[in-house]
């Protein structure tokens, strides 16, 4: 299937809804249906070097990765993306969707999460992973960074220490933490040449951000 077919903007138009339908209501700023849209382009963006790719997996997988959207800080957090591959094998199979390939959008689906910890095995995968982390850095990352730490109630920052100088980093209690403590971490875990290169672009600017934040925190611009 090509990549700017119409037969690929019409599973787009079924999986978005899919996606929506599925959800009930139950989403939030940052994996709402505009996250489920950039994760998309994304892997649009990366599919450029990857032709060999099949394009229908990675549409399928971007747009359900998130069926079962567990909170950070729930316990069950790191089996929210098996979760998700479960009820998307099961949804798709109710859309007519190719039953030889919903191995490969299970697997998509489970291996992009970060808490899952679970190892890439398909170029498919790999793509949806990078994308999905892709959409934690740079200017969008940044802000739903802060919704997400908002809504489990994080500060923004130590009071006297932003730095973390001379502490050490927590970014459960201290949401511009989550900058060093993960986010820097994503661009050498990128499993794509284009993911690594725009994930250090995207970083770059949120390690700027963070010199910037501390500086006005305490009171030095």
């Amino acid at each position: 299937m090509q990549l700017n077919s119409p037969e690929l903007e019409a599973w787009r138009a079924r999986l978005a809804a899919l996606a929506m339908e599925c959800a009930a209501g139950d989403l939030d700023g940052a994996h709402d249906a505009n996250h489920l849209d950039r994760v998309w382009r994304n892997a649009r963006a990366l599919l450029a070097d990857h032709p060999d790719a099949d394009v229908l997996v990675v549409l399928a997988a971007c747009y359900l990765h998130d069926l079962v959207n567990l909170p950070k800080n729930d316990p069950a957090r790191s089996s929210a993306s098996r979760l998700s591959a479960e009820l998307a094998r099961a949804r798709l199979a109710g859309l007519g969707f190719p039953a030889a390939k919903l191995d490969a959008v299970a697997h998509a689906i489970e291996a992009h999460s970060f808490s899952a910890a679970i190892a890439p095995r398909t170029l498919e995968a790999r793509l949806v992973q990078d994308a999905d982390r892709l959409d934690g850095l740079g200017a969008v990352g940044l802000a739903r960074m802060f919704y997400i730490a908002g809504r489990m109630g994080s500060s923004l920052a130590h009071g006297g220490d932003p730095l973390a100088t001379a502490r050490t980093l927590d970014d459960k209690t201290y949401s511009l933490d989550h900058i060093p403590v993960k986010l820097a971490l994503l661009p050498g875990m990128m499993q794509t040449a284009a993911g690594r290169r725009l994930g250090e672009q995207r970083l770059a600017m949120l390690m700027d951000f963070r010199d910037a934040f501390a500086a006005e925190w305490s009171g030095v611009a």
